[in-house]
Formats: structure tokens, sequence, C-alpha cells
């Protein structure tokens, strides 16, 4: 009896559906769930305005059933779970319970989710190969077809395309400033926000970009065509590209190289991460050489590039932002690229030219052998360059940082900020005992009677003149050691 048609219930939903939608869940989404479940689906929908969005007032579920035409029934029950089931596996409808423990009542929640567009859609393997055994193969070629027409043939003589889109941070700039606390509660008071899946941030390498510049050739290539299907690979792709600084012809390059793809198309990424550093580490090779022969002399000016809008923080987790930042950034934005940035922009931030080769190979097998999390990374390069005692800044004691983390377990930003404080503590305390700022509270609690001295006590002092032993004492006294060894 937890699902009856006496429950009531209610819908929520923050999206419309337009003509393009409604033609995408008709013609993909309806053959794959059947009419009962779109019709659910359709039904839930119009519980609000078409105009409208939120959620509806409670009501009973007899309204649901009678809409549906199923029997108030066990078979019309399981008619409508079914129902329900089926948009649930494929992303449309999200079902939650909520109880009354006063009144014992059991209230549904539907809440409705946008149908994909159909390039995301025909992106998911799952769905496309689901629809492909419901409608058949070329019915579904046809589908894709439809809703991506060929471009006009006008433009197959432009060949090149260049992007011409100003970036928000060179029209509009924001003002550092304090968190505000209203504002954070406010966005933090929208529960159906956060199960909504977050937007994919622009992409650096983009699919149709490798294709053009990937060898026809290649044993990888149809690996690489089956990327386009596999948002997470790419997305991985990205932040590689954006580590390491690499453009398309690069990870092209990589992605030729043999042993890059298990024989399933997925990615090698410990492989592929690990050519990528070579690569980075000769471009910077490369760059030292032109920097000898063309540059020479020369200063080299290098700042903190321009602050971009970021997310706030909670205050109990931002570090303090470093002196030479103070003027470059504001301590949101500092701690916003501690928690985002790739370790090997973050190092290149605390140098006006090129990293040193021996901090890059420290932090290199930080990343690649004990395989730190790049937050805490940043966290540890905060920490170490923050210290004030150049003497301290060698390999073996960011080594030992960093053993530190690994032994005690630290995989996250937050784990991390909370250890580097525990060291700063530390730290301060042990210059103060060094400074001898200790001693003084040490006598003052002896004085109270907390602590007793240890009695002074007397040791024999060798003052006296060296005394030579004649041949015949030195005899007596080996025949009584021979006595007393002998009773024993």
């Amino acid at each position: 009896m937890e699902f009856t048609e006496n429950h009531r219930f209610i819908v929520s939903r923050d999206f419309a559906l337009s003509s393009l939608d409604r033609k995408v869940f008709v013609g993909l989404y309806q053959p794959i769930t059947g009419a009962v479940s779109a019709a659910f689906y359709q039904l839930l929908y119009h519980q609000m305005a078409e105009d409208g969005s939120g959620i509806s007032a409670p009501e009973s579920q007899r309204k649901l059933f009678l809409g549906l035409g199923v029997e108030l029934n066990a078979g019309g029950r399981q008619s409508v779970v079914e129902a329900a089931s089926r948009l649930e596996a494929i992303g449309l409808l999200q079902v939650y319970r909520h109880h009354n423990p006063l009144s014992e009542e059991t209230l549904y929640e539907y809440s409705l989710v946008r149908p994909l567009s159909s390039a995301e859609f025909f992106a998911s393997e799952h769905l496309s190969l689901l629809l492909r055994d419901k409608v058949g193969k070329n019915a579904l070629l046809e589908l894709r077809d439809g809703f991506a027409p060929e471009p006009p043939p006008e433009l197959a003589r432009f060949v090149n395309r260049e992007e011409a889109t100003v970036h928000f941070s060179e029209i509009f700039r924001i003002s550092p400033g304090f968190v505000d606390p209203e504002l954070e509660a406010g966005w933090s008071e929208s529960a159906v926000a956060k199960e909504r899946p977050s937007f994919r941030p622009a992409e650096r390498i983009r699919h149709s970009e490798m294709m053009l510049r990937f060898p026809r050739g290649s044993a990888n290539r149809v690996f690489v065509e089956r990327l386009n299907r596999a948002p997470q690979a790419m997305t991985q792709i990205n932040y590689l590209a954006y580590k390491y600084d690499l453009e398309v012809p690069e990870i092209c390059r990589l992605l030729d190289e043999d042993g890059m793809f298990r024989h399933d198309g997925t990615l090698q990424w410990d492989d592929l991460q690990q050519r990528a550093n070579l690569m980075y580490r000769q471009d910077r090779r490369r760059a030292e050489e032109r920097e000898r022969f063309l540059a020479r002399g020369e200063e080299r000016s290098g700042s903190v590039p321009a602050d971009e809008p970021a997310a706030a923080i909670p205050p109990a987790l931002l570090l303090a932002i470093p002196e030479r930042f103070q003027e470059s950034v504001s301590a949101e934005r500092y701690n916003e690229m501690l928690r985002k940035e790739p370790y090997t922009r973050m190092l290149a931030r605390y140098f006006p030219g090129e990293v040193p080769d021996n901090f890059v190979r420290v932090f290199e097998r930080i990343d690649l052998s004990y395989k730190l999390p790049e937050p805490v990374i940043n966290v540890l390069i905060h920490y170490v360059f923050s210290l004030g005692r150049a003497q301290r800044l060698t390999k073996s004691f960011v080594d030992a940082i960093a053993s530190n983390m690994l032994a005690k377990g630290i995989d996250t930003l937050e784990k991390a900020v909370l250890y580097v404080r525990e060291q700063e503590k530390l730290n301060e305390a042990l210059d103060r005992k060094n400074r001898g700022e200790d001693a003084p509270r040490a006598a003052a609690s002896g004085g109270r009677g907390g602590a007793r001295k240890k009695p002074a006590m007397s040791v024999v002092k060798d003052t006296g003149p060296t005394e030579e032993v004649t041949p015949e004492e030195l005899e007596r006294m080996l025949a009584r050691a021979r006595e007393r060894k002998s009773k024993k």
C-alpha cells in the first residue's frame, strides 16, 4: 500500500517545452518509452500552466490514474509504476517520496527533466543504441539527418573558420569583494537546481578539428571517431590540453601513438598523461633555447593573468593570499584557482619567467608517481612558497610534505587546507620556542608548583694529575682480576 491512487502528489519543473523539444520528445523519446510513458510525461507536464514553472499544488493521484485511463486497482498501479520507471531510466523524470511523521502521510514528488537536444541525444551511446533497436538502423539515420540538415553548398568554399567572439573578461569587470552571505543563502535554497546536471565548459579541443588533422590511415582513427560519443573522454582531453598547454596538432600526435587505446576503444589515461608530460618538458627545453639565442639580455616581464569571475568559496576554507598576488587577484579568486587550476598553471604564476627545472621535476613526480589530486598539489605549492624560508625549498623538503599528505590520506582541498593550518600552527610554536618565548611561561608554571626542578647532582671531574701505573702494580691488578673471574 505504499503507492496507491489515494496518495497525494506534486509536480516540479523549471522549464517549458519549445516546439523543438516536443519534436525531439515525439520523434526520439516516445519510440523508446512507449505511448503510455509519453502520455504520463505530458500529463505531469500540464499540471502547471504552459508559461509557468515551479511546484504544483498537492492533489490526489486518482487524477493521474483517470487521466491515463487505467483501472483503480493493482493492475492500474503497476501500469503507472512501469510508465514512471521508463521515464526515470532515460533521464526524463525523478521521483521522490516525502513522509510526514505527524500524520503518517506519504507525498509523491514528480520532478520533470527537460529532454536532451538532438545532438546530445545522438551523442549518448545508450540512447542511440536503444532507439536503433526500436526503430532500426535506417530509421535512426533518417531521424539524425532530419534534426541536423546539411549546410548550404556555398559554405564548402570557405575552409578557414576563425572565432571572433569577445570573452566576458574583455568587456566586463567584476570588482573583488567580500562574499554576501544572504545572496549565497538564496542560491543554496534552490533544491531543484542542485539535482540538475551542470553545463559543460567551453571546449579547447573540438572533435571536428581533431578529425580534420588526424591521419586517415592511422590504426587509431576508428577510436578517435568514437570520441564524439564519449563526452567524458573529450572533457579529459580538454583538461589535459589546458594543463600542459597543448593544441590540436599535439593532441592528435599523442592519440596517434600505439597503446593509447584499449581494445574496447577507451583511453589509456595514465599513458596519455605520461606522454603529454614528456611533450610539455620538450616544449620547455625548446623555449629555453629560444630564450638564450633570441632574447638574451632582455628583461622578461610577467604577471598573474587577469582574474575572471569565480564562484564563491566558504570563508572557512579560504587561505590567505600571498603578498605577491594581493594587487592582482582577490582572495576568492585565488582560492578558486587553487581548487580548479592545474598545478602546472599554478606553479607558473609564482615565477615571472620560466619555472626552474628542479621545481618542475619535483611536482611532476608528485603528480605522476604519487597521484595526488590537483587541488591538493596546488595547496602544497601555496604552503611551500608561503613559508618565507628559502633554505627549506629543497626537493627533499617538498617530497617529505607530499609523503606526509599521502600517509594521512589527504585527497581533497578541504583536508589539505586543514593540514596546512595545522602545520602553520606547529611552525609558529617552533619559532616561539627557538626565540625563547616559552621559557618565561615554564618558569611561571614552575613557581606555582606545577612542576619541580630536578635536583643538582655532583659529577666526578678528572682534575688531578695523571698517575702512571708501574709494571708490578699492573701485574697485581691482573692477578686480582683472574682470581675474581675464577671464583665466578
